[in-house]
């Protein structure tokens, strides 16, 4: 939660807080324990518990008993299946990235900008493959991903600005720019790449539904995806799945909304 937001009288941060509690929960979960949220939230106790009640009699967490763990509920499974059905790009994006997977050996995600982090909301895993590898919810540092560079390159100054950035961030949207218009990807300098255990390039693509730039990207091990794959190989074809996809949906270059 940004400092902008805290002070904002228009803004819930009861509702905030409710909500940061549902964001927590992951595909790989067997349920979270009431300190395990906690944890995960920088709640205090006493705020979760209430929260966690209100969420359960409202249908957006299960808690069968004392010792079981919470689980997203049948509203929360309600409502992420109507904004998945109103989100008419995935179905489209499903095969040719899904293929893509398949063809590079990478993780291909969707990564949508959520507050001050990256968010995938949709993953795509190469087939026979048993590596670990990250999962819907999961969220990735703006800075020194790929996937924040791209969007931080296409939005407009104005909406750039209102972030407060610093000069690295600029500098880093500058170089995301510049490698999206000379090759159509982009690729986190060596020396900002937020871990050294996860290379990815990335692309941006205007997703109309959520009103702004989102990142389909592939990412691997470094042994996987070396720099020399992301920029003669996995780029290339990520680039051009995008803007198939572009093609197929009708929808314009999301650089090319940058105002």
């Amino acid at each position: 939660m940004t400092d902008t937001l805290k002070k904002d009288r228009r803004f819930a941060s009861t509702l905030a807080r409710g909500l940061s509690i549902l964001r927590v929960f992951r595909a790989s979960d067997d349920g979270l324990s009431h300190m395990e949220i906690a944890e995960r939230t920088g709640l205090p106790n006493a705020t979760v518990s209430r929260l966690t009640y209100t969420l359960r009699e409202l249908g957006y967490l299960s808690h069968a008993g004392k010792n079981d763990r919470y689980r997203l509920g049948p509203a929360a499974l309600a409502v992420g299946n109507v904004a998945s059905a109103s989100v008419s790009f995935l179905e489209t994006a499903d095969e040719p990235m899904q293929s893509l997977a398949n063809a590079t050996g990478t993780l291909a995600l969707l990564a949508v900008c959520d507050g001050e982090k990256m968010m995938l909301v949709k993953t795509w895993r190469p087939v026979e493959t048993e590596a670990i590898w990250l999962e819907p919810g999961h969220r990735l540092p703006i800075f020194g991903s790929s996937s924040g560079m791209s969007v931080l390159a296409c939005l407009s100054d104005a909406a750039f600005n209102a972030t407060q950035p610093d000069d690295e961030l600029r500098a880093f949207r500058q170089a995301g720019y510049e490698q999206l218009l000379a090759r159509g990807f982009a690729i986190a300098p060596a020396a900002t790449r937020y871990a050294a255990s996860v290379n990815a390039v990335s692309v941006p693509f205007y997703a109309g539904e959520f009103g702004e730039p989102a990142a389909f990207s592939c990412g691997a091990l470094p042994t996987i995806l070396n720099d020399h794959r992301m920029e003669n190989e996995v780029g290339p074809k990520l680039r051009d799945t995008v803007r198939a996809l572009e093609a197929r949906t009708g929808r314009s270059p999301a650089l090319l909304r940058r105002g």
